[in-house]
């Protein structure tokens, strides 16, 4: 097995499509081609990381956070993202990261803040927009149900919590063979007319090779014609932060100390106290005050988050109360969703956690 596949395992819940424009995720380092010994996973890749690696005897380093983010114009070691890179590949140690994307993916890192809460009822705080596409091609009547279903096995057709989506009209297609051709229907030289099916459906732009394949596999024409057309509706499947329901209200500070107790949180930082239960919570792994006004639209009574900046407490009290847990502390069980989605596609691979502390931070 190669390391490429662990990555590709990984893809499959979080597509690189939807990591955020500043964003570094993807292969780092290393050649993704080797034969996997074992992967080591992490929130942050450093020198004493990569040395676990080499102690464990994996060749495959899974982290959150990206090691390359800015870009690097030389490797002389003068600081540690340098000497890390420098080690790694003396070791042929290769350094894999999931990031933006894993945030935007459903079941990624907000979703499993939730889960430690206990959550339910959980949708998206903001949906991303400009990721989906619509698919438009033309089908025999006779292989219309054949194509449709390969779209939808591909991926395609699904809106939000209905699946199968596609609008159908019918119409007629006209072309003449030419001497080289083969074609399904009608007669070489002459013009030919055939009752077909125009299928539309949508689907994210990361499956858009998929279902091209899908397509070009069932489609009886040598030559068919589809068209992929850019949409702005939001997936909502997709996008940053989380919302959802607490089982039963909380009183404010009873669900500050739990929050902090599940998080393992060096200490809380919080807004003024509202004197309101809460039931409905927000969230957002590592720096999240931008979903502030998006927590508050809603109708949240408290909104966590790993990140808040010293003026953007101000101006909310009135609306929701704010809770910042720690960047690291609320992606801490990144490591967790990376294991569960390797160990479930391949049993048998060792897979570790790191037992470093990469966490920066401290607190007296």
């Amino acid at each position: 097995m190669k390391v490429s596949d662990i990555a590709t395992c990984i893809e499959e819940i979080a597509p690189l499509s939807l990591q955020e424009d500043y964003d570094n995720a993807g292969w780092q380092v290393g050649d993704k081609y080797s034969e996997a010994t074992g992967a080591l996973l992490c929130i942050d890749v450093t020198e004493e990381v990569v040395d676990e690696a080499i102690s464990l005897g994996v060749n495959l380093i899974i982290s959150h956070h990206p090691l390359l983010f800015k870009g690097v114009k030389s490797l002389t070691g003068k600081n540690y993202v340098e000497r890390t890179v420098i080690k790694a590949i003396q070791h042929n140690i290769s350094i894999y990261a999931s990031h933006t994307n894993l945030d935007n993916a459903w079941s990624g890192v907000n979703f499993k803040m939730a889960e430690k809460l206990g959550l339910t009822n959980l949708s998206i705080l903001m949906p991303q927009g400009g990721k989906l596409l619509k698919l438009v091609t033309y089908v025999p009547v006779s292989h219309a149900d054949i194509v449709r279903n390969a779209l939808f096995t591909a991926g395609c057709g699904n809106i939000g919590d209905y699946d199968l989506c596609s609008y159908n009209s019918n119409g007629f297609g006209t072309f003449r063979a030419g001497l080289d051709s083969h074609p399904y229907c009608g007669t070489i030289g002459n013009l030919h007319q055939e009752e077909e099916i125009r299928i539309e459906t949508v689907l994210p732009e990361y499956l858009k090779e998929v279902a091209t394949q899908a397509l070009l596999k069932t489609h009886p024409y040598e030559e068919p014609v589809f068209d992929f057309i850019k949409i702005e509706n939001q997936w909502v499947k997709a996008g940053s932060g989380v919302v959802g329901e607490l089982l039963c209200p909380m009183d404010e500070m009873d669900f500050l100390q739990r929050t902090k107790t599940v998080f393992h949180a060096g200490c809380i930082k919080y807004s003024n106290l509202r004197n309101r239960r809460i039931r409905r919570v927000a969230l957002c792994g590592g720096a999240g005050a931008f979903l502030i006004s998006q927590a508050i639209a809603s109708d949240a009574d408290v909104f966590i988050t790993g990140e808040i900046k010293y003026h953007d407490y101000f101006g909310y009290d009135e609306h929701i109360l704010l809770a910042e847990v720690g960047h690291y502390e609320t992606e801490q069980y990144t490591k967790d969703i990376f294991c569960d989605i390797i160990t479930k596609k391949f049993p048998n691979f060792a897979v570790h956690y790191t037992k470093v502390e990469t966490n920066p931070i401290n607190y007296l």
